[in-house]
């Protein structure tokens, strides 16, 4: 299945969460989700019967699936990934997904969104460890240095990007150096770190199946 690419807005009322998908504006009384708090489409206010336990996984995968921006094939693969791992599947699916690159320059507060993040991966903006990296997906490691390129750190999107990243909050597993245009891996993130309400054990009974 292709990546979605039509209005993000219905993705966060279709999951009825906010999934902060495009950045600042998920933030002010412009978001969607905060003005129809409902699902979209014709039908979207009209009372909706009990989900069987089936619908319930399901959704559960389509909000982290969706939350990282991924496809249904990417996604499959990091979750026979994180099955391949010692630990809980579920926990190790979500150190993955937010060890992608994409993901880390979000968090380290470079771009707005993920979505702008792959972007800007994918146009050589990041470098790791002082090499060009242009590959969302690349899981990065503890100890690994991403930084903006000399080049890219005059972009409004990028500064712009930094200046807000208080509102965010920064992960204890990271670190940067605003000054510098640099963050580091401190460390793995654990399940605490993740703050977006996840039930990851739902996705695995879901693969189970």
């Amino acid at each position: 299945m292709a990546r979605y690419r039509g209005a993000v807005c219905r993705i966060c009322r279709r999951e009825n969460i906010k999934l902060f998908l495009k950045g600042d504006r998920c933030y002010s009384d412009k978001c969607a989700f905060d003005r129809r708090g409902y699902a979209p489409g014709e039908h979207g206010q009209r009372r909706r019967g009990k989900p069987s336990d089936y619908g319930i996984q399901l959704r559960e995968k389509q909000k982290v699936k969706n939350t990282y921006g991924l496809s249904e094939k990417q996604f499959t693969l990091f979750f026979e990934k994180a099955e391949r791992q010692k630990g809980i599947t579920g926990t190790n699916l979500l150190v993955l997904l937010e060890r992608r690159l994409d993901n880390v320059v979000y968090r380290l507060g470079f771009t707005h969104s993920r979505t702008q993040g792959r972007h800007f991966v994918r146009h050589n903006h990041f470098m790791v460890n002082g090499k060009r990296v242009n590959i969302p997906s690349y899981l990065v490691s503890v100890g690994d240095t991403i930084e903006v390129k000399e080049k890219s750190r005059t972009l409004s999107a990028i500064t712009d990007s930094l200046d807000a990243v208080v509102r965010r909050g920064l992960p204890q597993w990271l670190a940067i150096e605003k000054e510098k245009f640099k963050g580091e891996i401190k460390s793995f993130p654990i399940r605490e770190d993740l703050t977006l309400p996840m039930q990851e054990q739902l996705i695995v009974e879901l693969y189970s199946k």
